[in-house]
């Protein structure tokens, strides 16, 4: 149970980056620094969802 809560809380945060990346890309002062690091967050989040399925599963 503990692992299925700690899954929805990192699907909760990988949907916040994704906004948060589509909001900044839509202003022309974009820091593209910024960008690159919200997009390694959410690829980081998206790499641990996946191993906590992967590890639940077995």
């Amino acid at each position: 149970m503990a692992i299925e809560s700690h899954l929805s809380e990192l699907s909760e945060k990988h949907k916040q980056l994704d906004c948060d990346i589509s909001e900044a890309m839509q202003h022309p002062s974009v820091d593209t620094l910024k960008i690159m690091e919200l997009k390694r967050e959410k690829l980081r989040l998206k790499e641990e969802m996946e191993r906590l399925r992967h590890s639940s599963a077995h």
